[in-house]
Formats: structure tokens, sequence, C-alpha cells
């Protein structure tokens, strides 16, 4: 039995981004096996990871515990890290292993290389591109090149990644549409939209409601849309955010302070994302760096129209007048022209939203597995 070891820095890169890998690497004959932080560094609750544990021990996954850290800059942790990864490595013959994250793909990497074992690392969204801080690219530029050499096959999820992992050292070089979008489940979600409203908010339909999904940190970049909204002074306008995470006293700070209290309103952890997008009315997605950004394809195939940043692999499918507006990510003033206008437009942002649905099945689900399907194949041979 050939046995694929998935490694990354945090329990909720498994769980958001692989599940249906490794069920996919179990149908294709492959024992799994995870490497991750299970203990801490992820958004999820305690109550969360149990479960994601328990339901991966259930599917025959065994687990590892690696202590890995999300900053770059904790030398001693990563060098442990690399110690116990080596450990898993050396106990046991791997097919190959396939990295996540940034973290744990250097060390995944390095150790693959220590340990002579076929290597795979998927980039969701290279921290250097362009319009990036030109630290990012001094920090994380010479390190991706160099380690691309270790590398057997790189997997990018947008077209700037893609065009320019074509140019490192790496064997084989692909593109997938991120892990794809569940159009299908998406489309099949019906709600009672006045009562949903109602729940979330107590909206009106005469209100206009905005929608942000993700994290409550500096990348997703929520400050930008809440101080567009204290400059539209509207009585009807009302942003929703649905994550958790380390800004979230800031952000309910800056809230206060603009006295939005009644305008802006922080959801928190959501199960019931798909429910909470068709009961709004547009999608805000103004992040300073995205991958591809999975929470504004899944508002796309909810017929959302979009406002969002102009920057990496957002850049796939936000098009300018057609999908929505796009804004540099601190543009303040157009980001609030852009939620005014879509606000006054209704038979606009009703096209553009119309028109998402269809766009966004280039990125769906079966298109996507059917590509990193095709990818593991490519290993799926006797070791030499």
């Amino acid at each position: 039995m050939k046995r694929v070891l998935m490694v990354a820095s945090v329990v909720s890169m498994i769980e958001s981004f692989n599940r249906d890998n490794i069920r996919m690497l179990q149908e294709m004959g492959y024992d799994v096996d995870v490497a991750t932080n299970f203990e801490w560094g992820s958004m999820y609750s305690e109550d969360k990871i149990a479960n994601i544990k328990k339901n991966l021990q259930q599917q025959g996954v065994r687990l590892f515990q690696i202590d890995f850290e999300r900053d770059i800059k904790k030398m001693n942790a990563h060098v442990r890290a690399y110690q116990q990864l080596k450990e898993v490595m050396t106990s046991t013959s791997y097919h190959f292993i396939h990295c996540h994250s940034p973290i744990g793909g250097v060390i995944g990497r390095l150790v693959a290389r220590q340990t002579h074992t076929p290597c795979m690392y998927t980039a969701h969204g290279f921290h250097f591109f362009k319009g990036s801080p030109s630290l990012n690219w001094m920090l994380y530029y010479p390190v991706e090149r160099t380690l691309a050499r270790m590398t057997d096959t790189l997997v990018t999820i947008n077209e700037e990644d893609y065009s320019r992992a074509k140019t490192f050292k790496t064997s084989q070089t692909f593109r997938i549409p991120g892990i794809g979008v569940d159009t299908k489940r998406i489309e099949e979600t019906v709600i009672d939209r006045p009562k949903k409203r109602q729940e979330l908010g107590g909206f009106e339909e005469s209100d206009f409601v905005l929608l942000s999904v993700g994290e409550l940190n500096e990348n997703k970049n929520h400050e930008t849309i809440i101080r567009a909204i204290a400059t539209l002074q509207e009585p009807t306008l009302h942003y929703m955010i649905a994550g958790t995470g380390e800004n979230r006293k800031r952000i309910e700070e800056i809230i206060r302070e603009l006295n939005l209290t009644n305008h802006v309103h922080l959801l928190g952890f959501r199960e019931d994302v798909f429910e909470v997008m068709k009961a709004s009315d547009c999608f805000v997605f103004p992040s300073k760096r995205e991958g591809l950004g999975m929470a504004a394809l899944e508002a796309m195939a909810a017929g959302l129209p979009l406002i969002t940043s102009n920057v990496h692999g957002i850049n796939d499918y936000s098009i300018e007048g057609v999908t929505g507006y796009k804004c540099a990510p601190n543009d303040v003033t157009g980001f609030a022209r852009a939620i005014r206008t879509m606000q006054l437009d209704f038979q606009l942002s009703r096209k553009m939203g119309l028109h998402n649905s269809e766009l966004v099945k280039s990125f769906d689900i079966n298109q996507s597995q059917s590509e990193m399907r095709r990818i593991y194949q490519k290993f799926n041979s006797p070791p030499a």
C-alpha cells in the first residue's frame, strides 16, 4: 500500500483545502497521513478541532502533531518543527508528500530533500506579486525560487503565480482553479430571504446589505470598507462580516469611533455562509493579498455582484464593470463610490450578479478535482 503525507502549518489548511484531496488519494489506493499543528495557530475552536481530528481518524487518516509556527521570525520553533517532521518521515516510507502553506511548504520540502522523498507543493498564493511590498520580494521570493529546485511538482492557483512559477527550476508546474466551488450546492441553497435578513440584523428589504467573509486580520482589510461606509452616511446601508480573528477588538473600536454600531455587524464564525450570502445584496472583498479568494467565488455562485480590491488572484475573475467594481486596497473613496453605485442601480447590480453565477462555473469543484486527480496520478506508480 502506498502512503502519502499531507503537511500544512495549521489544521484549517487541512480542513478547508484538503479534505477532498485526502478522499481522492484514498480512492486512488493511497493511505494518507496528516502532519499539522492541531494545538494552536488556527482560528478554529477546540471543539471544532476535536471534531476534525475525530472525522479524519474515522476516515483512516493517521495524525501527527507538528509544532509549526506561522511567524517567519520564530527560528527556534521552525527548527523544532523540522526535527519533528523529520522524525515522522524517517519512521515511515512515503510515496510522496504534499505540502501546503508558506512555513509548512518550506519545512516540508527541506525534510523531503533530506529523506529523499518525492515532494509536491501547492502555493495558495505567493506573498510576492505585482504591487506587494518590497520586503515580501526580499524575504519570500528568494526562498521560493531556491526551494523550487527541491520540488518535484509545484501547483499554483492563479495566473500571476503560475506565470512566475514557470520561470523556476521545478520539474513540473501546474495551475488549478483553487479547491473549486461547489456551485450546485450553492445553487440549491434556498432561504426565506425576509426571515433570514431579520434574523441576521433586523434588515428590511429596502436595506442594502454588504457582506464580507474572512478572518478578522490585517490582510482581509475590512477596515477600508468600514471607513468607506462612514463617508456615505447612508441609513439603509449595512455591512456584515462573517469570521473571527486577532483584529476583532481593533475593528470593534473603529466601529464605535465612527458611530457605526447599528450598521456594521460582526457575525463571528458561521456554518450557514451560503444562506448568509443569499440574504445579502453585494459581496465586498478588499483583501491586500489573495491566492484566489474562495469566499468571493462562492458569493458569485450565490448570484452576488462583487466589489473587490485589484490585486493578485482576485484579478483572475474580478472584472471591472462586468462582475462588479475594483479598487486599490486602501482606496476608501473608490470603495465608497462603488458601494453607492451598486446601491443606487439595482438593475445593474442584479445583472452583474446573474452574470457572476455563470462566470464562476469555470471554477467549479468538478473541474478543480479533475485537474488535481491528474496531477496526483503522476505520482501513482511504484517507487523506484
